[in-house]
């Protein structure tokens, strides 16, 4: 299995990361278990989650993802091989979230005990808080990550401009620096994270993890026409890109599929993999057919003609 290097974090990991957001939603604890147990056999050990996921769903109230995993964790005994990414900052209810210095050591605390055990490896912000400085911000990472309960840090939704002052405060103060950034990247979203994040994070050796790898489900491929949109749950987030654009990248995904024996979902996930500055997509399954099919985007190279016309048709 390729392993690369997470930025500067000194950790190394595979060319996919497994998004945890369906823990505790479209995976129930059993499910979950299969998928992980599923996923580390073929080799895959990198695990991303967030506090606070998923309260989005009826009855929950967050941390059902961070539980679950925290309970394979202990059933398995595998600590040691797996990568653990979670975040911290977004809305868990009762006003608690954001930046604070005293918020994240709580919040670290509660999720340590939710993944049952002593360490995370990469510890995020789940998005910019400008009502904190950064001094404050980085100087509780830095504390976390100097009493050994955490490896690195990282950040999620931050502009080039705001992630460019933290690096900056960071090497300013001598404080714990983002080793990696989470930005919203894939083949019908990439001026935002082209224009200027992207440069940035080459020259500052910073790990890319982009979430929404397969722009919530388009590339798959499975959305076409506005029929297609009804049927499916997610049709509305993705109506977006059912447009000339969004068609013309869809033909290019299964010229290139064919020509590879592949499925759309690889092709996408494999262009993504391929490109400057990206460490590991951050993709999801609900089974473990869809797993599959995710990792056989890790062992898919794409060659110059295939990577040119994706380019053309996306850009």
């Amino acid at each position: 299995m390729e392993q690369r290097n997470l930025g500067g974090s000194g950790l190394k990991v595979p060319p996919l990361c497994f998004g945890g957001n369906v823990f505790g939603w479209t995976a129930n604890q059993t499910e979950s278990f299969s998928l992980l147990d599923a996923l580390l056999d073929a080799g895959y050990n990198f695990i991303d989650t967030a506090d606070m996921y998923s309260n989005w769903v009826p009855g929950n109230v967050g941390g059902e993802s961070e539980d679950i995993i925290g309970h394979w964790l202990k059933s398995r005994g595998v600590r040691d091989r797996v990568v653990i990414a979670t975040k911290v900052g977004g809305s868990m209810g009762d006003g608690k979230s954001g930046l604070s210095a005293n918020y994240i050591k709580t919040a670290v605390d509660e999720s340590l005990r939710r993944l049952k055990t002593d360490y995370i490896d990469l510890y995020q912000s789940h998005t910019d808080d400008t009502s904190i400085p950064l001094e404050e911000t980085h100087g509780a990472f830095s504390d976390l990550i100097e009493a050994g309960k955490v490896r690195a840090i990282g950040a999620s939704n931050y502009s080039a401009e705001r992630f460019e002052e933290a690096l900056d405060c960071s090497k300013l103060n001598g404080l714990a620096s983002y080793t990696t950034v989470q930005p919203l990247y894939n083949l019908m979203e990439r001026a935002t994270f082209e224009e200027k994040l992207q440069q940035l994070c080459l020259s500052r050796q910073v790990g890319v993890i982009p979430y929404y790898s397969l722009a919530s489900g388009f590339l798959t491929g499975k959305y076409r026409t506005p029929d297609d949109l009804a049927r499916h749950a997610r049709g509305a987030g993705v109506a977006q890109y059912l447009d000339a654009r969004g068609l013309k990248v869809l033909e290019a995904l299964d010229r290139v599929a064919s020509e590879y024996d592949t499925s759309p979902t690889a092709v996408a996930l494999a262009w993504l993999m391929s490109r400057p500055a990206i460490t590991a997509p951050i993709v999801s399954a609900s089974s473990v057919d869809q797993l599959g099919e995710l990792i056989k985007a890790a062992h898919l190279t794409l060659g110059s003609e295939a990577m040119q016309l994706l380019d053309d048709a996306s850009r």
